[in-house]
């Protein structure tokens, strides 16, 4: 690996010079080893306010019932799915960083995969109590597995999309877990080894006896493969699984084709969205610019790019599928969307989800930090918009102009939602303090190879192309932790 070197025309994906392994180790610990600074206290406080209150709105549920939400005979479904499906498209971008760059070879992974796969875990959870919440009688959760004779008759209906979310997200949970603990071991087998006392105990147990040997890392690698071969597929299954949820109904803008690939994409582009928002704040609070370069975040708003526009092109594709179909009800159902009642969701989600990322097209908006990171928030904005559009303005007129009704959220509705994004933050701001937010086995094996410093040497060594090398370097402009004035000397 060492004596394999990398094309000058490649951006760096660790930047600095005279970083040592050491070094890395050192900075990427610091915040697991050392006492939490004020930022991550404020931000701690605040995201425990948020799962007090997400305590209290569900226990409030459980004591009340649904009842206590803001629904109606013909609004059966509103908040909940959609802060399910909402948090679901999140968990993806997680798996999709881990697995199919892994497959692909992509080494620009190595730095993001980890906190990318803690949010995965994290999302998955949140969108979990919504699925217990909203059944109205959670004692009674466990009635949607497949349960042995002695409770009975009492099967699942395996014609419903529901039990196939139980499936395909437990699954998807479950082989995410282990994915991103796999990935940890090596990282948490160098904590135990700087670790005194109890915290010594506590890693040696969670690193499994991890050694380091030759044959330890040749398992780590193929059970790394196999789990990404395994998840890769379940990137596309499970959000299209959630989609049959409304596909497979008979209700106007919802019985569509379009909604798995649809719904795919659009849980790619949040949870690429949701990695950059919680990045690029560990980027700077951590001190971590090294090791997240401009690059990773340029290539991160490119797959923003791809995605939205593939959601943009899903918006118009279901308008014309709507006039196409001839169907008065399909029709009306779209124009509702846009001129009705909840118009102002309808341009929302239109302004959020198509027209802000188109902004990503121009460099210097890509590569801002503060555009960026606003943006990351504004496509998450616009997604949930999204859900709440498809959701609540396909059912709130349906077919009788007699059933017609508006929906309106309880506090109970708004509390639940919250306080699940301070759940979220809770636990990842948990994450960051006892485990390492950047895989360092990971960047460790691409230092010799992909970094600045690598590159650099080979410019001294003076065997490369000058244009290559003025090309290399002017491409550095855009790397907030690239001192132009090293390269000034050679």
């Amino acid at each position: 690996m060492s004596g394999h070197s990398e094309s000058i025309l490649r951006e760096p994906l660790i930047t600095g010079q005279n970083i040592t392994y050491a070094q890395i180790t050192e900075e990427i610990l610091s915040p697991v080893e050392n006492k939490p600074n004020k930022a991550w206290w404020i931000g701690f406080i605040l995201a425990l306010c948020g799962a007090t209150l997400w305590i209290v709105s569900v226990g409030y549920t459980f004591w009340f019932g649904i009842g206590a939400w803001g629904l109606n005979k013909t609004v059966g479904w509103a908040w909940d799915i959609t802060g399910f499906v909402w948090w679901v498209g999140i968990g993806h971008a997680g798996t999709l960083i881990s697995a199919v760059l892994l497959l692909f070879r992509q080494n620009w992974r190595n730095s993001i995969n980890r906190s990318a796969e803690a949010m995965t875990i994290f999302a998955v959870i949140c969108a979990a109590t919504y699925v217990v919440s909203h059944m109205g009688r959670p004692w009674l959760a466990y009635w949607v597995l497949p349960l042995p004779n002695q409770f009975g008759s009492l099967w699942v209906n395996f014609n419903s999309p529901l039990v196939w979310d139980m499936f395909a997200i437990s699954t998807y949970f479950s082989v995410s877990l282990l994915f991103w603990y796999t990935g940890l071991l090596p990282d948490i087998a160098t904590i135990r080894d700087r670790a005194t006392g109890v915290r010594k105990k506590i890693y040696t147990i969670f690193s499994f006896g991890w050694s380091g040997s030759v044959k330890t890392w040749q398992r780590f690698e193929a059970v790394s493969l196999i789990l990404a071969g395994i998840s890769t597929p379940l990137v596309l299954s499970v959000h299209t699984i959630v989609s049959m949820d409304f596909a497979t109904s008979v209700i106007p803008g919802w019985h569509t084709t379009i909604f798995p690939p649809y719904f795919v994409a659009g849980a790619i582009f949040s949870g690429f969205a949701m990695v950059l928002t919680l990045m690029l704040v560990v980027r700077k609070v951590l001190g971590l610019e090294n090791y997240i370069t401009m690059f990773h975040i340029e290539s991160m708003n490119k797959i923003i790019i791809l995605t939205g526009s593939i959601v943009g092109v899903a918006y118009l594709t279901e308008f014309f599928i709507a006039w196409y179909s001839g169907s008065q009800y399909e029709q009306y159902a779209f124009i509702n969307r846009a001129t009705g009642p909840y118009w102002w969701a309808y341009w929302m989600m239109m302004t959020c989800n198509v027209i802000s990322p188109q902004l990503l097209w121009f460099k210097k908006v890509r590569l801002s930090i503060p555009a960026t990171w606003i943006l990351s928030i504004v496509v998450n904005i616009g997604m949930w918009f999204e859900r709440f559009v498809i959701i609540v303005t396909s059912l709130h007129r349906d077919y009788l102009p007699s059933s017609w009704t508006m929906f309106y959220p309880s506090w109970v509705d708004v509390g639940v939602f919250v306080g699940s994004i301070g759940v979220f933050f809770t636990l990842f701001l948990l994450f960051l303090r006892v485990l390492p937010s950047i895989a360092i086995a990971e960047v460790k094996m691409i230092l010799k190879t992909a970094s600045e410093q690598s590159k650099m040497k080979l410019i001294k060594e003076g065997h490369l192309d000058k244009e290559h090398v003025a090309e290399y370097v002017e491409s550095l402009e855009k790397f907030d932790s690239v001192k132009q004035e090293d390269y000034a000397k050679i």
